[in-house]
């Protein structure tokens, strides 16, 4: 039985990001640099608000390196990470030649844990090496837990880089996620909430801030007549196809959420208490854009039964990431861990979550399930 691919996560396109690209060919804009990358920037800087200012980049793992620089973080420093995580959330203190502090996760976000988080700061302050930064993940689309991380890093005065790759669309307080952090890094690769294929966007506070980062990611050219560099520069500008392929999403992001947490619904109505599955909750004040519907199952044993029973089916399904201090390749790096994230990996597993999901597809799914 020849039964259709159902993907994690598939781009889906809105219908308008033809008409952008075509005005790039039409105008000959094919460079990384025009109006699409421009309004792509303010179309961002509209929805988030917050008096947010954005530069449009080739990946928020780019935004990313560029908030840990103008961090101020260098060689030897310490930079405390979010366990729960994908690697590219860590992986651009490792190209500063600094080490990721990595922390465990809370139970009710599954998000950097404050009490975990407290105990990092004050042990690497006590060691003589108080951290240059800290990145904290909204996983899944589901905000951290603000008030108490923002009150830790205040204390220690610790710029907070706010990874919201993944929670365009939600929202903590009635705040943007996306405008907590010092700086925050958006990304739009494929299987995104929306997408531009490829690409993501360094979200600062101040319009400084955002020259800065366009100047980093322009190769750091100086302002003379023939190429001068006072600086080391990156080629991590959004070219301005790309670009209009978000400004056609950005048309569709409020239908992109608003698919995404129906399927999350539909699937706790379905599953939640069936055969031991459940699934985290927002806490009040805190909403979602469920970028990815996630179960927890009793056991490792039962999610690798539910995988592989869809993978059998041609359905895509994919474990929680597997926590940065259990990856190889930070095995020794500092961390502070209570066994949370370690749990979720075993027993958590990312359903199909698309936008572009008919209720057959979800049907299909939990019949399989």
């Amino acid at each position: 039985m020849n039964l259709k691919k159902i993907w994690l996560s598939s781009p889906h396109m809105g219908g308008s990001e033809l008409k952008f690209i075509r005005e790039a060919f039409d105008t000959n804009w094919v460079a990384p640099l025009g109006p699409n990358v421009e309004g792509f920037e303010r179309d961002l800087e509209d929805y988030l608000g917050a008096s947010s200012h954005v530069a449009a980049l080739s990946a928020g793992t780019a935004a990313l390196h560029l908030a840990l620089i103008m961090a101020g973080v260098k060689q030897g420093d310490e930079v405390i990470c979010q366990s729960m995580t994908f690697s590219a959330s860590a992986n651009p203190i490792a190209y500063l030649g600094a080490t990721p502090v990595f922390v465990d996760s809370e139970r009710d976000t599954w998000n950097i844990c404050p009490e975990m988080l407290r105990k990092a700061v004050e042990d690497r302050i006590a060691n003589g090496k108080k951290p240059k930064a800290i990145i904290a993940v909204h996983l899944y689309g589901m905000p951290y837990k603000q008030d108490e991380i923002q009150e830790i890093a205040s204390r220690y005065e610790i710029p907070v880089i706010e990874d919201a790759a993944e929670a365009l669309g939600s929202t903590w307080q009635g705040q943007n996620c996306g405008t907590l952090g010092d700086f925050s890094i958006l990304s739009f690769n494929g299987n995104k909430i929306i997408t531009t294929s490829g690409g993501g966007a360094l979200v600062t506070k101040s319009r400084e801030h955002k020259e800065k980062a366009v100047f980093l990611a322009t190769q750091a050219r100086d302002n003379a007549p023939h190429y001068q560099h006072s600086e080391i520069g990156y080629n991590y500008r959004m070219s301005n196809i790309v670009a209009g392929i978000g400004r056609g999403q950005m048309e569709v992001l409020d239908q992109r959420v608003a698919a995404r947490r129906a399927n999350f619904e539909f699937y706790r109505s379905e599953l939640s208490g069936k055969n031991g599955i459940s699934f985290a909750n927002e806490p009040t004040g805190f909403f979602s854009n469920r970028w990815l519907s996630c179960i927890l199952t009793p056991s490792f044993e039962r999610r690798e039964e539910i995988r592989l029973n869809l993978q059998e089916k041609n359905i895509e399904s994919r474990p929680l990431w597997k926590p940065m201090h259990m990856q190889p390749v930070f095995s020794s790096c500092p961390r502070y861990v209570n066994g949370t994230a370690e749990d979720l990996f075993e027993k958590g597993l990312c359903l199909p979550s698309g936008s572009d999901l008919n209720q057959s597809d979800l049907i299909r799914i939990i019949e399989t399930i």
